[in-house]
């Protein structure tokens, strides 16, 4: 992200709250602004400032750091800024709303999604989901960067977007051409030359791939850092977890590579990963051949290898996107349909897709062998996510939005049960969708309290006793707009709408990290 959109992430914008919709109540006429009781935090900046400040009464603030329970707090929003959490007085002239018996969380965040549809389609389901933050994880079409400036300059409601670069993968890529466009890089000079072009046509941060060669990654890399743009996405198949640590990739994605990584039998399931061949655009036959590799490490795992390669991410701080959602409809994929309930909102060519990736990217050429391990692999992938939090490396909550049958912003609820069904606690799988995400990025956001920016969701139910609280919404915060129960209602309905609608020409083709997409 480049240093202006940090600078605009940070700052707290004048501009009044828009509210909709709740229980509201007028200030006292003398309840005029006055010193905090003991206990209580309010920043210092001036109330009399003009900005017209929203203030949400008696909630229960979470604390996604501690995991406490702070009751009949009141959170006063000026602008786009958190000014004041406690148990404080409504200053005269705000527009109060009454929560009495709700939660109040921070913002949530999907930090691996690939949009579908239109404007009118993912941007507002990633809202009346909760997300108001979410990492684009490719850019195959230039819309996706105008979504963001658009958002950013309050044209478009939608959720704070940062926004990768084109994939960049190597030759032959796991790509079929007439899918999906991705930079093919071969050596040095093409791998240098396809980060300066990324930077030049908007991109946030990079995305490399699987099948980079290892000169091409590490310039990729230098040449990143050169042009002040960080490196997230797959680990290339020939570079090892440890390296691709130590060389500052930021984020890895998915578990596949990780898995080979902490084997007992590491050098000989590295040797056979290096030797998968593949020509241009053969997903398929990348997943045959690397799911029997997956197999032996999984049944070879090794506690030593997993505290030194756990203890490396750790100490540099390299993100962890376990993506279980995706994972989930590639080990099962004769188990994964659509969800009755959210199947509204996508659209019929969406729908197409999905089948056909299903068909004939990960159901295709299976025998009956690997059908049974890759059943059994799902359990050892929910085991390993259980690790990493057992070893402390930063986990941030992915979904892989775009794999079958996810639907943005409702697929982060997927997600998050899934990790505490993998063993995190209702604390930690909040944290990977608010404060570590927050940290990652560099944004003022995960956190209720002063300072931070007004990005929060307000729930009907208590999400550290139960995950599936978080699908419990009442209404959104985003950039200090608070999103009624009926403005949210109108927006799901709205996309409902949308969908059904031909495809309009500023669609996006769908295009997530393995293999979604299909022929148009």
């Amino acid at each position: 992200m480049n240093s202006s959109r940090r600078q605009f992430l940070a700052q707290s914008a004048a501009g009044a709250a828009v509210v909709a919709g709740g229980s509201f109540a007028a200030a006292s006429p003398a309840s005029a602004f006055t010193a905090p009781q003991s206990g209580t935090r309010i920043t210092a900046r001036a109330i009399a400032s003009g900005t017209r400040i929203t203030a949400l009464t008696d909630v229960t603030v979470i604390d996604v750091v501690t995991g406490r329970r702070n009751k009949h707090q009141t959170v006063l929003i000026s602008g786009e800024e958190i000014i004041g959490v406690g148990r404080l007085p409504v200053p005269r002239g705000a527009t109060e709303i009454r929560l009495s018996g709700k939660f109040v969380i921070p913002g949530l965040a999907d930090m691996h999604v690939h949009s579908l549809g239109d404007e009118h389609v993912s941007p507002p389901l990633y809202l009346a989901n909760g997300l108001t933050t979410v990492r684009e994880m490719a850019a195959p079409d230039p819309v996706l960067y105008d979504w963001r400036d658009r958002i950013e300059a309050g044209t478009l409601l939608g959720p704070r977007m940062v926004v990768a670069s084109q994939i960049i993968d190597g030759d032959p890529t796991l790509w079929d051409p007439n899918l999906l466009h991705v930079l093919v890089v071969k050596d040095e000079a093409g791998a240098r030359a396809a980060v300066r072009q990324v930077k030049g046509e908007g991109a946030d941060f990079i995305k490399v791939y699987s099948r980079l060669s290892p000169t091409a990654y590490r310039a990729i890399l230098d040449e990143a850092k050169k042009q002040g743009l960080t490196v997230h996405g797959h680990a290339p198949d020939q570079v090892s977890i440890k390296q691709v640590s130590a060389a500052g990739q930021r984020s890895i994605e998915h578990i596949h590579s990780l898995a080979l990584s902490v084997s007992s039998r590491e050098a000989d399931v590295r040797r056979m990963q290096r030797a998968i061949t593949v020509k241009t655009g053969d997903y398929n036959g990348w997943f045959r051949q690397m799911h029997p590799i997956e197999w032996i490490a999984a049944n070879t795992y090794s506690s030593a290898r997993a505290a030194d390669v756990f203890g490396t991410l750790r100490r540099n701080r390299t993100r962890v996107t376990p993506t279980l959602t995706m994972h989930h409809a590639l080990d099962l994929p004769d188990f994964t349909g659509p969800d009755p309930s959210t199947l509204k909102y996508l659209s019929e060519d969406s729908i197409g897709t999905f089948e056909y990736v299903i068909d004939t990217l990960y159901k295709a050429n299976r025998g009956a062998e690997e059908i049974a391990h890759q059943q059994q692999m799902w359990e050892y992938r929910q085991r390993f996510v259980r690790e990493l939090f057992d070893h402390d490396v930063p986990v941030l909550a992915g979904t892989d939005t775009g794999t079958p049958y996810s639907v943005p912003g409702f697929a982060l609820h997927d997600e998050l049960e899934l990790l505490v069904a993998a063993g995190a606690s209702t604390r930690q799988a909040l944290a990977t969708a608010t404060i570590e995400p927050a940290r990652f990025l560099g944004m003022h956001t995960g956190a209720v309290e002063p300072r931070k920016l007004a990005d929060l969701v307000v729930l009907d139910a208590d999400p550290l006793q139960d995950i599936r609280n978080t699908r419990q919404i009442h209404s959104v915060i985003t950039r200090g707009r608070v999103i009624s129960p009926a403005a949210r209602q109108k927006m799901l309905a709205d996309v409902e709408t949308a969908v059904k609608q031909p495809a309009s020409a500023a669609a996006i083709a769908t295009g997530g990290c393995c293999g979604t997409s299909r022929p148009a």
